[in-house]
């Protein structure tokens, strides 16, 4: 079934569509709401279309209600990395940049690449996904807040701190109802107790995992749960002139990245195999970031295993096999 394309450029307010059939553009633009889905709907079955193969960026968190929508309403929904359109445009020599051009480089991206289709998570892993960044948000606010605190004036010092309060308070709140919704969905629940038998990972980050785990799930590959986390290295060399040191792509999820830093510290204490793994690394001279970040891709190396194989985490067969 040769099905129309629909190249969607999302922001905040608003999203710009670009319908392409054959080799022509219809374009419009909609509120990025409930009742812009439905008007978008609409557009289309005015132009004779009642099934696309819609294509958008997944980057923020504007993109995924739409995504949702569009898939419930029976579309084909591909969610694709926005660096790899950007490089499809490069390789077009595309030179515009409005909002509309976006939409059709998507379309004529969605066009060539044929890219796989996306599915939405799980409503209990939605749930958690919401938690879990209401909580990082939250996180945020209190960091904020204790910061002003500190060179408060004596006049808003006790309303800050008041605030600061009502922030402990809440983030705690949250943080028991992301236990308890990991407790009722006996899936969660399983992917949470072996993710807890490896020392180093703490609740907020199973919890990060466990909110994206549709996603890690769909990977047939511990290489793609490292670029998918943006920890992959990039060289920098060129000839004989350019030798950059090295630095990782940082083109994945941020936030699951940012949850791996801290519990890689952990681990290198509290964890037989990161600790023997930093040894080594330490011993070739290693400088001490590059080992943290190694430190980050081992232990998401683990993190694979254990998930994917279903049991729980092994010190001795670990060791022996490195």
């Amino acid at each position: 079934m040769n099905r129309s394309i629909l190249g969607i450029d999302i922001a905040k307010q608003k999203f710009d569509v670009a319908l392409l059939r054959g080799a022509k553009f219809k374009t419009k633009v909609f509120a990025n709401t409930r009742t812009g889905f439905e008007a978008l709907q609409k557009w289309l079955l005015e132009h004779q279309v009642d099934c696309v193969h819609a294509c958008l960026e997944a980057t923020g968190a504007y993109w995924q209600d739409l995504a949702e929508w569009l898939h419930d309403a029976g579309h084909v929904v591909s969610a694709v990395n926005a660096a790899k359109v950007h490089a499809y445009g490069r390789s077009e020599l595309s030179r515009t940049k409005t909002d509309r051009q976006d939409a059709k480089l998507i379309a004529r991206f969605c066009q060539a690449v044929q890219p796989g289709p996306w599915q939405p998570k799980p409503i209990e892993e939605r749930e958690l996904f919401a938690l879990v960044r209401r909580l990082d948000g939250l996180t945020v606010m209190l960091t904020q807040e204790q910061t002003r605190l500190d060179t408060a004036h004596p006049a808003i010092a006790s309303d800050i701190e008041a605030h600061v309060q009502a922030l402990e308070r809440a983030i705690e709140a949250l943080r028991q109802r992301i236990h308890d919704h990991i407790d009722r969905h006996p899936g969660l629940r399983a992917q949470r107790d072996l993710l807890a038998s490896i020392p180093g990972i703490g609740e907020a980050t199973l919890a990060q995992l466990l909110a994206r785990w549709s996603t890690l799930a769909q990977m047939t590959s511990v290489r793609q749960w490292v670029a998918q986390t943006g920890i992959s290295p990039r060289e920098r060399s060129s000839g004989s002139s350019v030798r950059g040191s090295g630095r990782i792509t940082k083109l994945g999820d941020a936030r699951l990245r940012k949850a791996l830093y801290f519990p890689a510290i952990v681990a290198r204490q509290h964890n037989p195999v990161i600790r023997s793994f930093a040894e080594r690394l330490q011993a070739r001279g290693k400088r001490p970031l590059q080992i943290v970040v190694a430190c980050m891709r081992k232990l998401l190396h683990i993190i694979y295993g254990v998930l994917k194989s279903g049991k729980p985490f092994n010190p001795a067969h670990a060791l022996a096999a490195i």
